[in-house]
This record gives C-alpha cells, structure tokens and sequence, in this order.
C-alpha cells in the first residue's frame, strides 16, 4: 500500500476516491441513497478548506487503485488553527487490513508536521483512542454539538498551547449540511 495527498487536478481520481467514500458508507436499508460524507467530501474539495497535504488517499499495492481515504481541513478552536479529521473511508473489500489505521497515523504524522496543535473527529472512541484521541472535552475542547459527547474526540500535537481550548469549528461544508 502506498499513501500519498490526493491529486485535486485529477478528475478520475478524485471519482475514485469519491467512489471509496460511497462504498463504504452505503448501508443496506439504503443502498441506493448516496451518503452525506460522498457529498460532504465534494463540498470540501470545491472550497477552500481541505488542506492538499492531509487530504490522502491509500492506494492499493497490486493495482494501484485507491482503496481509503482520509481528509483533514482547516478547522478552528477559539482563535487557533486546528485540523478537522475526517471523512475517513477504506472500501469494503479492503477493511481489517490495516488501512484505515495507516491512514490515520499517516494524517496525524502529517497535521504535526504541518504544526497543527490539535486534531479533531467525530468517530467511535474504541476506535479512535489507539490513536491518542480522547474525549475532547478532556482537552477543553468544545463539541460543535454537545450531542455528540465521548465521540467528539482530539489530539493534543507537538504545536499544542494552552491557548488551544474553546469551541471547535469545522469547515462551513461541516454545518451547511
């Protein structure tokens, strides 16, 4: 498997990872409905706010098609920069392979090298916390949507300063949906 920042120029490949998304996302009481995240995901990448070097897609080692994805945009925490992680899809055939957790360790890597203080997700904490997340009211995070309790999640990085703490804001797409 080989990760690297999706090509935003190419339009099939953007496809196929807006395909990954769709794939992983469907569920059977709906599988002709599109998910949010697919249109979500389109939204992020027409504006602004997905950040080319944490927008990453996994490929696989045999074809070369992709096979995850992982995106991370400009988010905001008080007055600081924060990374907002997420969607994060692998397809169906490819789960319980350990792509999704290369995906993770590869945004992490590349938000702290980016000097980002602090990643944020809305994910399963079982999941998520083998990465170093916690609840993000822990880090005086505070949840976009106080709804979402324990599974609004964050990641103090290198960067972080006690300056850090407050309401997170995702990239408008996040609330426009």
């Amino acid at each position: 498997m080989l990760i690297r920042p999706l090509d935003r120029t190419d339009t099939a490949e953007t496809n196929a990872m807006l395909a990954v998304i769709h794939a992983a996302f469907t569920t059977p009481e709906s599988p002709d409905t599109e998910p949010v995240e697919v249109e979500l995901t389109r939204r992020l990448l027409a504006g602004p706010d997905a950040v080319d070097a944490l927008t990453l897609v996994a490929l696989s080692r045999d074809t070369h098609e992709i096979v995850g994805m992982v995106m991370g945009t400009q988010s905001w925490i008080g007055d600081e920069r924060a990374v907002g992680l997420g969607p994060l899809a692998v397809a169906p055939d490819a789960q319980s392979h350990g792509i999704g957790s290369a995906l993770v360790h590869a945004v992490v890597a590349a938000s702290d090298a980016l000097r980002y203080p602090v990643a944020a997700l809305l994910g399963e904490p079982a999941y998520y916390s083998r990465f170093g997340f916690v609840a993000a009211e822990t880090l005086d995070v505070r949840s976009p949507d106080p709804q979402w309790g324990t599974y609004f999640q964050a990641r103090r990085l290198s960067s972080w300063t006690d300056s850090a703490v407050g309401d997170f804001r995702y990239a408008p797409p996040f609330t426009e949906m």
